[in-house]
């Protein structure tokens, strides 16, 4: 009894030390090599895994940067401070980095948006696209407040506030997790420091939008017609701003009839 024990012992032993002895040379024969930039770059990224890259988290554009594959300010969480660690890692400039931030587009809050009905159904914006005219608000095109984009946030830097989304911009990494959220595609990434924002997605005739929103924009093209810069174009009757103009000047918010036109702190 005694004996056989010790022959299952000797003999787990050895197995045991047969399996490590391989897994060792195994390891050391088909051990991949990592390049040491690749590992110098994870190390001076933030480490949030956020996805905002364009990769499935920091390893994964680590890696494309020291291939050459991605830009050394890919990381939209880090901005130009860990822009600049990892081009003095690879040997380049960093070149110019525009910090960015969220926005919401749209102001139709409780107070703001007129309602179709009262709705009690599932709090999930995205679920909304099952129920009549896509939601209560009169506005098919506005925030329909259920925070989806609050979930999506790995920082806490969206919140719902009188029944729309809005951004803490100093809060936000312009990781993009909210824009992809949105059902609405109300979210866009602008750069952090454009004051001057077209507050509102409706795509709506005037009458119509004017009759779900007090703010809505309605297409009259004031603002574009006054724009000294003309960095203010109308399509399918919504105002858009191109930030490569635009001076900050505010003359289109003085002339929008509806206000839906605004200049954040």
């Amino acid at each position: 009894m005694v004996q056989g024990v010790l022959i299952a012992t000797l003999l787990i032993g050895l197995v045991g030390l047969f399996v490590g002895v391989f897994l060792g040379i195994a390891g050391i024969k088909f051990k991949v090599e990592t390049d040491p930039k690749e590992e110098e770059v994870l190390n001076a990224l933030p480490g949030n895994n956020c996805g905002g890259c364009g990769f499935a988290g920091c390893s994964g554009l680590a890696a494309a940067i020291a291939k050459g594959e991605a830009p050394v300010n890919g990381c939209p969480v880090g901005g130009e401070p860990v822009a600049k660690v990892i081009a003095s890692i690879m040997g380049v400039e960093a070149g110019e980095t525009v910090k960015m931030a969220a926005f919401v587009k749209c102001q139709g809050d409780c107070d703001k948006a007129h309602t179709d009905y009262e709705y009690t159904g599932v709090k999930d914006c995205s679920m909304l696209a099952f129920v009549p005219s896509g939601g209560p608000k009169s506005c098919n095109h506005g925030c329909l407040g259920y925070g989806n984009c609050v979930k999506a946030c790995p920082f806490d830097a969206i919140h719902v506030v009188n029944g729309i989304a809005v951004v803490d911009k100093d809060a936000c990494k312009a990781c993009g997790k909210c824009v992809e959220a949105c059902p609405k595609g109300l979210i866009e990434l602008i750069p952090y420091d454009s004051k001057i924002r077209v507050s509102c997605s409706s795509k709506d005739k005037g009458p119509v939008a004017m009759k779900a929103c007090d703010v809505a924009c309605i297409g009259c093209g004031l603002c574009a017609r006054n724009c000294p810069e003309q960095a203010i174009t109308v399509t399918d009757n919504l105002a858009k701003i191109d930030y490569t103009k635009c001076t900050q000047c505010g003359t289109c918010i003085e002339k929008c009839p509806k206000k839906a036109i605004i200049k954040e702190d």
